[in-house]
């Protein structure tokens, strides 16, 4: 046994420093980035414009309808796995930022002819290859075949929460690593196993790692708001994912339904009931999404997810706004100017209140 004594942070756990800024409005900050990938580049040169914000590749949130208005914000989209080839092929054949998207994948055989099925288009060279336990041998396997077959591809792999691997999976063949276990909303992989990271911890270590490499880190899962998302960049991430945030909206996918609310307010001695709608979320390892795609929850396992019903929230250009926005904002009070000087400017206080008290509070050191 072995017990790591440091510090692990999660986003509540932390917050933004203003400094002295010579920004005068938030028009002034520039959030799109031209990514260039270790691997991509130096077969193809490779580069791509954009703001790293993506839904998760979720079936809730990984939608072709939510990545077509991400794509009108010049930010990206990873569709998740259960759509067919065809319907994938049909839709990157209809869209005008396919360098935006990024096609998810599992590491079985039948996953690998999917997947080939679709990059031997070349509508899109962009991969997610996606398990739950990214320390599974057969991740780094699957990566060095993908990279030995599709050389120009941008390869997106995960998750994990620690350096040691981040490291090892960029020098298989991975441009990006998803960094991120049990620290999403829908997720109960840390509840029921007792295995993960607080994310703004794995955030800071893998992104230092994987920097130090060539490589880059999409951190994925935990950010719940707008400052959750500037956090993770400024904590070093160059993508950042979030399923909660996407999910509910009119281009999710999810099921809707219909609530009768009691109110508070009262007419005639009856208290008034209003109908609200809420749409349905469910993590990729609930049992809900494993009767839906897989046939039911196997016996030699358990669910790690949840499902949710959350508050309709209408079309999703009003969250894209909000989201920017607080980026805007959070760049305008730290002093970056661009998407990626925002880990150079960003100063970290450590406010949770138990985490001090165990360790001390060094936050005026």
């Amino acid at each position: 046994m072995r017990i790591i004594n440091e510090k692990q942070l999660d986003f509540t756990d932390v917050i933004l420093r203003p400094k002295r800024s010579r920004l005068t409005s938030r028009s002034e900050v520039e959030i799109l980035r031209e990514y260039e990938f270790k691997w991509t580049k130096n077969t193809t040169g490779l580069t791509i414009k954009g703001t790293g914000i993506m839904p998760a590749n979720m079936s809730t949130s990984g939608t072709i309808e939510l990545a077509k208005v991400m794509c009108e914000h010049n930010l990206f989209a990873a569709l998740h796995k259960h759509y067919t080839a065809k319907e994938v092929i049909n839709f990157l054949k209809k869209h005008q930022r396919n360098d935006l998207i990024f096609i998810s994948t599992g590491v079985s055989e039948e996953d690998y002819k999917k997947i080939k099925e679709i990059l031997d288009t070349k509508l899109c060279n962009n991969i997610c290859i996606d398990i739950a336990n990214g320390y599974a041998p057969i991740l780094k396997e699957f990566i060095i075949k993908v990279r030995a077959d599709y050389p120009d591809s941008v390869i997106m792999a995960g998750n994990v929460v620690t350096g040691d691997m981040t490291e090892d999976l960029i020098l298989s063949g991975a441009d990006i690593v998803k960094i991120g276990i049990g620290s999403g909303s829908a997720c109960t992989t840390r509840k029921l196993t007792g295995v993960g990271r607080p994310q703004f911890s794995a955030i800071y270590e893998c992104a230092d790692a994987a920097h130090g490499v060539g490589g880059m880190i999409c951190a994925d899962g935990g950010c719940t708001v707008p400052g959750d998302i500037a956090k993770a960049f400024g904590a070093g991430a160059d993508m950042v994912m979030a399923g909660g945030m996407f999910a509910g909206h009119e281009e999710s996918d999810g099921e809707l339904i219909t609530k009768q609310i009691e109110t508070n307010e009262i007419i005639e001695g009856k208290k008034v009931i209003e109908e609200k709608l809420y749409k349905s979320y469910y993590g990729m390892s609930s049992e809900h999404a494993q009767n839906k795609f897989y046939g039911g929850l196997k016996k030699y396992r358990a669910s790690e997810g949840k499902y949710v019903e959350l508050l309709y929230k209408g079309k999703v250009e009003n969250t894209i706004l909000e989201i920017l926005g607080g980026l805007r904002s959070s760049m305008t009070y730290i002093g970056a100017r661009r998407l990626k000087d925002i880990p150079k400017c960003a100063t970290f206080y450590i406010v949770n209140r138990q985490l001090n008290t165990i360790y001390g509070d060094d936050t005026k050191k």
